[in-house]
């Protein structure tokens, strides 16, 4: 690989004169006397702008430190000094900074930033000019050149974080160099070379082709975001083509370089159809890169002549192996996943080298060391709440722990019969007692009856529908013999047959699931009617008193430890007062006053006002004490209880209280989702039937209008034979003759010799039945045959209205007129919908 580095130059700055227009602001805000304290200040700053306006300093190493000096420096007078054209600020300070890679470029402007920015700028190519001056033919000069070019990445970060976008914002005066996408590129740039070190160290010390190939990886992608950045706006026009043209052959050097390294490791693993192409694909890089080297430096291109024999090399040999040994088939290299890469650099964090905080340069013009002795003392109230905050709260935790192992106060509250339950099981049981409870069952069997009647019924409408059409189309045949030459009713509604078929196979189904519902309601009655007791509570048993009392000394007992947990209660109470009340005098603490006052010495003063807090802190303290001991009486007291109260066998049948109330929610549940699903089920195959019984309608209809136009057709045919005949002779009444203003019969009746193809029949699509509660599929019904120019007929011979059956009017899931809201069970379900093949019973 080829040792050549980019270092960045210096921009170029004009003098200024910092002393006189500072030294003259402090005169004017704060008074004479200010101004004489900073002299020394002031002329150090002024000794530091003199020296960063000589370039170039002896060495890249001492120029570094005094730019970090100068700008902790310049942290300090922001502070401090306002510089802007305004009449207030120091408004006789102009900073001009000359761009650094087009120095015909200028800008100036009344504001630091651009002073920190340029500074920024300045010190990351310091670093980058120490990075190029190491020996990188050794393994410490690649070491240390690595480091000084990721602190210079962190130098230029530094500067696209906090000071280049000041800089650019509302300034009319700007220079591209400093902007956030210049320092950005930069920072990249910095770190490529940074990982080209690391990589030439690998190479060095002898590490595998796998860890070199991603070392290198990860340097060309560094390079391909410098190049990003080069070759977009606003730098695409700002640096030189050599700039672009090194940039983009490291990246071209470094992915082939990575390509090279990974075949290696490739041929070590026999895998030989892959290293082809990593091979191949390393090679169109280098191809593609020369075609733009010109104006890059010869040992660039030498680099790259090298490294694409090397690939060539590699290549012709893996193909040959291929060829006669591996026989394998090498995929396009676009076809390749991206190379593994690993980065092993980072920009450096200037926030410990650039901070200003411990400088004491102005120390004297911060509104005094009043601020910093008042946040001192801040610090100290801070730790003493604190402090005292945390064993507040650990001596609550420990009565709570203290009480939960005793099983207080739960124990006394039995006694008096208010046993209380878990919050998650009463949670549970309040859910269930919400949703209706093992009582409600019983109504939401009887829905299950109601709606499988109510589709029983549809069915069998349904069915009759097509039974009397059948029966109609028989008598018609039987009497017109070969003259009726329509198709059978038996072979347009299979179909349809074969999907009421189904439907009542599911019904079957469904009843046998309700029966198990039923049966399984009934054989679990007795567990979940606990679940209906109110309040729940009343199921869980009382803790009794015992049998013989000697000396009546059981009220005493309870009374003694009731009174020793009032006492607990009332020390919790007290603590939560005792931390408010040193929230509370915090926020009344001010002793800034006394600060801006005081002549004596700080130390003693807050030694005087922090003893303000002395007497809550032992208040917290005896409240603690107080509570230990109350503890330990309550534990002996709660053992006496326990021994008379036989606490064990209560705490025993209480556990198998829970348990029982679990299984019974366990059990409900399991009855309630099954319940759901058949509501569930049923309203859908309600629907399903109403859409085929309303398709069989539509059938129905449709072979009575054709019923018609052929008796008309049969009549015409039958000469001599007139119509009183036909109709004596026949069990329906005659059809008048169409009068001379009636629209001509359909085509099919004009030429009986030359049959037409009849109006297009009902052919529902066959579907392959599913089983258990699954509902067949069904959609909207065909569009049926109209005469054309004419009205739609009326169902021939006329037919009463549809009358349903008289049980179906009255169930409550049946709303001929649509006066009364849908049933319940049409709402969107909470519960899964039932599974296949299973019917919707869980078992």
């Amino acid at each position: 690989m080829a040792n050549l580095m980019l270092a960045i130059h210096e921009k170029k700055t004009t003098s200024l004169d910092l002393y006189r227009p500072l030294r003259n602001y402090v005169t004017f805000t704060y008074s004479e006397r200010e101004a004489q304290l900073i002299e020394d200040d002031l002329e150090t700053l002024k000794q530091l702008r003199s020296d960063v306006e000589r370039v170039p300093d002896p060495s890249p190493s001492a120029r570094r430190d005094l730019l970090i000096s100068y700008f902790k420096a310049l942290c300090l007078v922001e502070t401090r000094f306002p510089i802007s054209p305004d009449k207030h600020h120091v408004n006789a300070v102009s900073f001009l900074w000359y761009d650094a890679f087009k120095q015909k470029q200028k800008a100036t402007q009344q504001n630091v930033n651009l002073e920190k920015a340029a500074v920024l700028f300045n010190l990351g190519a310091s670093y980058s000019q120490i990075g190029l001056g190491c020996d990188r033919a050794t393994v410490d000069g690649r070491r240390q050149a690595s480091h000084a070019f990721i602190a210079a990445a962190g130098a230029f970060a530094w500067a696209r974080d906090n000071e280049s976008g000041k800089a650019m914002v509302g300034q009319s005066s700007t220079t591209v160099d400093v902007s956030v996408e210049c320092v950005g590129m930069l920072e990249r740039l910095m770190v490529a070379q940074a990982q080209e070190c690391v990589f030439e160290n690998s190479i060095a010390k002898g590490s595998t082709p796998g860890v070199s190939a991603k070392i290198a990886c990860q340097a060309g992608i560094f390079y391909e975001e410098a190049l990003a950045a080069l070759t977009a706006s606003p730098l695409k026009d700002h640096f030189e083509k050599g700039w672009i043209a090194h940039v983009q052959m490291k990246a071209a050097l470094f992915y082939s370089e990575a390509c090279y390294r990974y075949g290696m490791e490739l041929h070590e693993k026999e895998e030989i159809a892959e290293e082809i192409a990593r091979l191949r694909s390393g090679a169109s890089r280098l191809a593609e890169a020369k075609k733009y080297s010109r104006g890059a430096p010869a040992q660039l291109v030498e680099a790259m002549n090298k490294l694409e024999a090397s690939i060539n090399c590699n290549l012709d040999r893996a193909v040959k192996e291929n060829d006669r040994v591996y026989l394998m088939r090498v995929p396009s290299p676009a076809s390749l996943s991206p190379l593994p890469a690993f980065s092993m650099v980072k920009p450096m964090n200037m926030a410990e080298i650039l901070d200003a905080s411990k400088e004491k340069m102005f120390s004297v013009l911060v509104p005094d060391s009043s601020a910093k002795a008042l946040s001192r003392y801040t610090e100290m109230v801070d730790d003493v709440i604190r402090t005292q905050a945390e064993r507040l709260q650990q001596a609550s935790e420990l009565t709570r722990v203290r009480l939960k192992e005793m099983d207080l106060p739960d124990s006394i509250l039995a006694v008096d019969g208010n046993s209380t339950l878990p919050a998650d099981l009463k949670d549970d049981v309040e859910a269930v007692q919400i949703s209706g409870g093992p009582a409600g069952l019983d109504a939401e069997l009887q829905q299950l009856r109601d709606l499988k009647r109510v589709n029983q019924e549809l069915l069998v409408q349904t069915e009759e529908l097509l039974q009397k059409e059948a029966t109609e189309d028989a008598q018609f045949r039987s009497q017109f013999g070969t003259r009726w030459t329509r198709p059978q009713s038996s072979t347009l509604t299979k179909n349809l047959q074969d999907r009421l078929n189904r439907f009542a196979a599911n019904l079957k189904q469904a009843g046998e699931s309700d029966v198990k519902i039923e049966r399984s309601v009934r054989e679990n009655a007795a567990l979940m009617s606990i679940l209906d007791r109110r309040p729940i509570e009343a199921a869980v048993p009382s803790l009794a008193r015992p049998m013989m009392s000697l000396d009546a000394t059981e009220d005493a007992i309870v009374g003694n430890l009731k009174q020793s947990l009032r006492q607990l209660e009332n020390l919790g109470a007290q603590r939560a007062g005792l931390e408010d009340m040193l929230k509370e005098m915090k926020r009344k603490d001010d002793i800034l006053p006394k600060l801006m006052t005081s002549t004596g010495s700080y130390e003693d003063m807050f030694r005087r006002e922090i003893s303000k807090y002395d007497h809550i802190c032992q208040d917290i303290s005896q409240n603690i004490e107080v509570q230990e001991q109350l503890l330990m009486q309550i534990q002996a007291q709660n053992e006496e209880f326990s021994s008379l109260f036989n606490l064990e066998d209560y705490k025993a049948s209480k556990e198998n209280c829970y348990k029982q109330i679990q299984a019974a929610i366990s059990k409900y549940r399991e009855i309630k989702e099954n319940v759901n699903e058949g509501l569930k089920f049923y309203v859908t195959l309600q629907d399903a039937i109403t859409n085929v019984k309303q398709q069989c309608s539509d059938f129905v209809m449709t072979r009575s209008i054709q019923c018609r136009e052929m008796i008309e057709d049969v009549q015409r045919q039958m000469s001599g034979l007139s119509f009183q005949d036909h109709r004596s002779s026949g069990p329906y009444p005659s059809v008048h003759q169409r009068t001379a203003s009636s629209s001509p019969p359909p085509p099919e009746t004009q030429n009986p010799s030359h049959p037409h193809p009849q109006a297009p029949y009902y052919r529902p699509p066959e579907q392959q039945p599913r089983p258990g509660y699954t509902i067949p599929p069904y959609g909207p019904p065909p569009p049926y045959h109209t005469p054309h120019s004419q009205a739609p007929p009326q169902p021939y011979p006329p037919q009463a209205p549809q009358q349903h059956y008289q049980s179906w009017q009255q169930g409550p899931y049946y709303d001929p007129q649509g006066q009364q809201p849908r049933p319940p069970y049409t709402a969107q379900n909470p519960y899964p919908p039932p599974h296949q093949g299973g019917g919707y019973y869980r078992q």
